[in-house]
């Protein structure tokens, strides 16, 4: 096997490729239709710094638009209940959002159940709702009659004109709603709200991020859980309900611990002694599993755990960290009999910096007395527990005592939430999942002579989508690689092109379990050891942490810091679903979104992605090449403003720019600059039309058979294409529509085939396998895509001006590839050696090892190295391929199923013993159990229960996928080695390999022998494996307490406050007689 035969090989089908790639992509002609206009272009470098401060401005005022209409919300709620008295025996019907349009057997509407007209509407995902009225949600535990609730719903029917006179100020508002305190939730626009599989509405606002951040200021909490013999069975139960619907009402902005205790002191999690940690979803999470394991056992000492909170508490207050705002103790026992005033005295009398709230858990009410004197003496609330339908109001009781300094104080907070996907809202329609976050601000009442009970009548809050405040940063600003990213006072990722907050379960998707705290660190890899951040004239060093996962600490301290800055680093991109990955030179540019906690970035690629290309040309000669048919505009794009005037709203962006061109619509908004570069791509790029036209009119079957489709795309978001092939005849159906978003412009990307051709010379073909299943993975390989890039030079400075390209069937390139390399330069015309025999296997691969052409004839797509171990092996220890890792903190692991849910034991010990009873017997007796007998019949109470029980039951179920951190390799072809070959020692014999470049290509090919087994090297894969860390390191990344921003406000007490309003002891109802009953019948059951 000669390297020069293999060369001669690799030419010949080099030369054959470029010459078909070249004629029907119709790349030369576009790269001369530019090279003719570069006389009149100019290139402007942009300024960076400028751009994000003009974008952060824009989104400034968005977000100032939205909080104004908030605080009208606000008044006219505020001003409602200062003139509405109460009425105990009000009697007055409203929207039900459950009962509208609901019709009994008679054919008449249903009580609370009027007909309320719905349409869809396309500004709310096309939904069916009513924009003249709201209407209102009941979670199933709350009785829709009750008093307080029906001069709730009364008093809040003013909200009514300011929704919808808001939604005509500002017609880009989305939802608007008011959450009661009592737990009713009025929404705008009005919609049909419907339970869920079991036949239950769960969602409560009080328990939704918006309503708890308004209502309180950050706070560090402690729990405190009694784990002594006396809290066995439904005691433990109620006990660990209560942990976790507190943990529920906790978010980013609050620190938190978890202390067990009975004969001694148990930090739930030991990792945790002595600490708070952020009460971020990782952390959440992990503290209800830890719960739901906890035991019953010993004797109960609270002194111990209780002194334990308060050094906690008092270390992390003198030493500037945690909240440093609100400070509480939730003590969760069935009693408290020891001497435990002195410890109060000691560590929080006369200050009280320290609210204890106390829950009393089960019906025994011998100790109620002294758990409620521990809540009213330092500053908190008392309540009893009996059953799991009292844990929710119960634990809502704190937060109204946390809300009264800033209720008594009437400070409006304006509060901004961390992203988040309310797929809760809409459970059983058609809610895309789009993140957003609120903004929202608490409602109190002014009236005098409750002024001293600080009463919180609830929160107002309006959405913003995301992605609507990214619109103001355009994209064609940023060229190919850039991107504009959202971070919050936390370090949170807000949005990011690289968040991936969905995962797939089944046929369905799904929000991760920690979407919302996905770190900046964890998205933006650098790719050396030392970088720069530089702003009012300072420099800050930093360096790679990839022990800590911290990689980027200077950029991710200065924009948590609200800075004002630029950062330049080079950075590794993964593309094409992490097979892939750019290596680029950014700068980062970065300020803080005024008014809110939010702060803004701008990325640019250095070199092209700096450079804004600036053509001329005229409308007249542009409006008539916009009017060809193969044309078309990036859609998510905003060329011009179409979501405010309903009768914009279903045009296309190019429909709405040839109207606002040719002044049929004056009232239209459009971007004048995008709308120039549109203008002059389109008279540039027209000649393709009829140049690929004419090509396809005279195509010859027999020696092209196989182009399928031409296309074009410019950095306007300009597309042109032509298929070669009628639609029916096709291999990928999907190319060029939102079916393959990956090849089209989108908000957060230009094409991959664009992306990928911007890093590689002009000229230069780059070739991508695609399956015909798309992104699964699933079907034979059968297209391969090529592109490349056009370059335009004025004054020494190179743009990217497009990008041209055909897809083609893979048999094309087969058959050519055979062609070749049955060819040789012998005199007869015959080769002595060929790729077609045997003792030779060839390869067509390309820059990152995947597979195009082989003789294996299930192996196109896959990576080289699973398929010849050996010869990869050899080619990364000679340098012509590199090894790249890449880490996913967005990765989802499965794991171990283990079963140990948090409803087990509602009969405990009853359910250790057993454990084969049927589901209908324990439900039955769940209720018997857990409901008294004045409010068992009561439909919603049964609702609740089944709701509690559906969901214990089900939850560790859904948690077979769980986040994870992965480490996974990339290849990367090294382009300076043009050609190598060398022999492999593989015991009893070598085996030879020549490996040659494709001129003009990212392909390479490679060529092996046959018959040397190689197999003692093992195959070289592409399996992401999940980073495992040990005991110490997990330990010590999950005490770390990363750079944060505090909210700006605080309010912790308040000298007017009535500490005595501290709760009182609960109904106490439970029956004898049922509860003997219950026990009678389960054993009876049992027999």
């Amino acid at each position: 096997m000669k390297a020069s035969r293999v060369k001669s090989w690799a030419d010949a089908f080099g030369g054959e490729i470029y010459s078909i790639m070249t004629k029907y992509s119709g790349s030369l002609l576009l790269q001369k239709k530019y090279k003719d206009v570069e006389p009149t272009l100019k290139i402007k470098e942009v300024d960076g710094l400028e751009l994000v401060k003009k974008f952060s401005e824009e989104m400034e005022s968005m977000l100032r638009r939205k909080v104004e209409a908030v605080e009208r919300l606000v008044e006219a709620a505020e001003d409602a209940d200062l003139k509405h008295e109460f009425n105990s025996s009000l009697v007055f019907d409203y929207y039900n959002s459950l009962l509208i349009n609901k019709k009994d057997e008679n054919d008449n509407y249903v009580e609370l159940g009027d007909e309320f007209i719905l349409e869809p509407n396309e500004h709310f995902n096309n939904l069916l709702v009513n924009t003249t009225y709201s209407d209102v949600q009941l979670p199933t535990n709350v009785y829709n009659k009750d008093p307080d609730i029906l001069n709730g719903v009364y008093m809040s029917e003013a909200l009514n004109p300011i929704f919808v006179d808001n939604f005509q100020r500002d017609p880009t508002l989305t939802w608007q709603y008011f959450g009661s305190s009592t737990g009713f939730f009025r929404l705008y626009p009005g919609i049909k709200w419907m339970p869920d599989e079991n036949g239950v509405i769960s969602f409560d606002c009080r328990n939704r991020g918006w309503y708890i951040q308004a209502a309180t200021s950050p706070k560090d909490i402690i729990i405190v859980v009694d784990i002594s013999g006396s809290m066995k069975g439904l005691l433990m139960t109620i006990a660990k309900h209560t942990i976790i619907t507190i943990l529920d009402t906790l978010g980013e902005n609050d620190f938190v611990n978890i202390i067990a205790y009975n004969d001694y002191v148990h930090y739930v999690e030991p990792c945790f002694k002595g600490i708070l940690v952020q009460a971020d979803r990782d952390n959440r999470e992990h503290f209800k599993q830890l719960v739901d394991e906890l035991q019953a056992k010993g004797v109960g000492t609270v002194n111990k755990a209780v002194l334990e909170s308060f050094k906690i508490l008092r270390e992390f207050r003198e030493a500037g960290q945690g909240g440093l705002c609100n400070q509480a103790i939730m003590l969760i026992t069935d009693g408290a009999v020891e001497d435990y005033e002195s410890v109060f005295e000691k560590y929080n009398w006369p200050d009280r910096k320290v609210r204890v709230f106390t829950y009393l858990i089960g019906r025994e009410v011998t100790f109620a007395q002294n758990v409620k004197w521990i809540a009213c003496n330092n500053k908190g609330y008392y309540t009893q527990i009996s059953t799991l339908a009292d844990v929710q109001e119960n634990v809502m009781e704190y937060l109204h005592v946390l809300s009264r300094p800033m209720v008594i104080n009437h400070d409006h907070d304006i509060i901004w939430t961390e992203a988040y996907m309310d797929s809760a809202l809409f459970a059983s329609q058609a809610q895309s999942l789009l993140l957003m976050t609120t903004v929202a601000m608490p409602v109190f009442s002014k009236k005098n002579e409750t002024r001293s009970h600080g009463i919180l009548l609830g929160v107002v809050g309006s959405d913003v989508p995301l992605r609507e405040l990214l619109k103001l940063a355009p994209r064609y600003k940023l060229g190919v690689h850039g991107y504009a990213f959202l971070n919050t006072n936390n370090g949170y990722i807000l949005s990011h092109p690289d968040l991936r907050p969905l995962y797939r379960e089944g046929k369905k998707l799904k929000p991760k379990p920690n979407y919302n705290s996905v770190d900046l660190s964890e998205v933006e890899w650098e790719d050396q050891d030392e970088i720069s951040v530089c702003w009012e004239g300072n420099v800050l060093q930093g360096q790679d942490h990839m022990e800590d996962m911290d990689e980027i600490p200077g950029l991710r301290t200065a924009m948590i810091n609200g800075e004002t800055g630029y950062l330049a680093m080079d950075v590794k991109v993964p593309v094409d679903k992490g097979k892939r990955v750019l290596f680029l030179t950014n700068d980062y540019f970065f300020t803080d979104i005024s008014g809110t906690p939010f702060s803004l970035g701008v990325v640019l690629s250095r070199g092209h992605g700096e450079y804004i290309l600036l053509g001329n040309t005229s409308v007249e000669e542009g409006l008539h090449d916009l009017l060809q048919p193969d044309l078309t505009l990036a859609n998510e794009w905003i060329y011009c403003i179409t979501d405010i005037d309903p009768d914009h709203r279903k045009l296309s962006q190019l429909e709405a720019m040839i109207r606002f061109l040719t002044g049929t619509e004056p009232d239209l908004e459009c971007d004048e600059d995008l709308v120039q570069e549109v203008l002059f791509d389109a008279v540039v790029t027209a000649p393709m039309e009829a140049y690929w036209t004419a090509l396809a009119l005279n195509m010859s079957d027999e020696t092209e058979q196989g182009v399928e489709t031409a296309f074009l795309g410019t950095r306007a978001g300009l597309m042109r294409s032509l298929l070669y092939v009628g639609s029916e005849k096709l291999s990928n159906r999907k190319f060029l529509t939102l079916g393959e978003k990956e090849s089209i412009f989108t908000m957060d990307h230009f094409p991959l085939w664009y992306r990928r051709a911007a890093e590689h010379p002009p000229g230069s073909f780059i070739y991508s396998i695609t399956s015909e299943e798309g992104s699964e993975g699933g079907g034979k390989p059968e297209v391969v895509t090529v592109s490349t890039s056009v370059a335009v030079t004025v004054d020494g400075k190179t743009a990217i001006a497009a990008a041209v390209g055909v897809q083609i069937k893979l048999e094309l390139l087969q058959r050519k590839f055979w062609m070749a390399t049955w060819q040789c330069s012998g005199v007869d015309g015959a080769c002595p050696l060929s790729c077609q025999d045997d003792n030779l296997n060839c390869f067509l691969i390309d820059n990152n090892g995947f597979i195009f052409i082989s003789k294996g004839p299930t192996e196109a797509g896959k990576f080289f190295g699973e398929v010849d171990g050996s010869v990869m092996t050899q080619l990364l220890n000679m340098g012509m391929f590199r090894k790249v890792t890449m880490y996913d903190y967005q990765a989802m692991c499965k794991m171990p199923y283990h079963h140990h849910s948090g409803a087990q034991p509602l009969l405990s010990p009853i359910y250790t013993f057993l454990a084969a009873v049927k589901w209908l017997i324990s439900d039955f007796l769940i209720f018997l159990l857990e409901y008294n007998i004045c409010g068992f019949w009561r439909s919603d109470n049964l609702a609740d229960a089944k709701s509690v029980f559906h969901h214990s039951h089900k939850h560790k179920k859904h948690d077979m996928l769980q986040p994870c951190d992965t480490e996974y390799p990339v290849f990367v072809y090294e382009t300076t080695i043009k050609e190598t070959n060398g022999l492999i020692e593989c015991g009893d014999c070598q085996k030879m390999f020549v490996a040659q470049q494709i001129a003009n290509s990212n392909l390479l090919l490679l060529v092996t022998d046959a018959t040397c087994d190689c197999s003692i090297f093992p195959p070289v894969l592409l399996e992401a494996k999940e980073v495992k860390y040990n005991a110490s390191v997990k330990c010590d990344r999950m005490r770390s307490q990363k750079l944060r921003r505090r909210p700006d406000t605080c309010h912790a007490f308040h000298p007017e406050e009535n500490a005595q309003d501290c709760g009182g002891a609960a109904e106490i109802s439970a029956s004898l007689t049922l509860l003997l009953l219950a026990l009678v019948t389960f054993a009876l059951l049992l027999r």
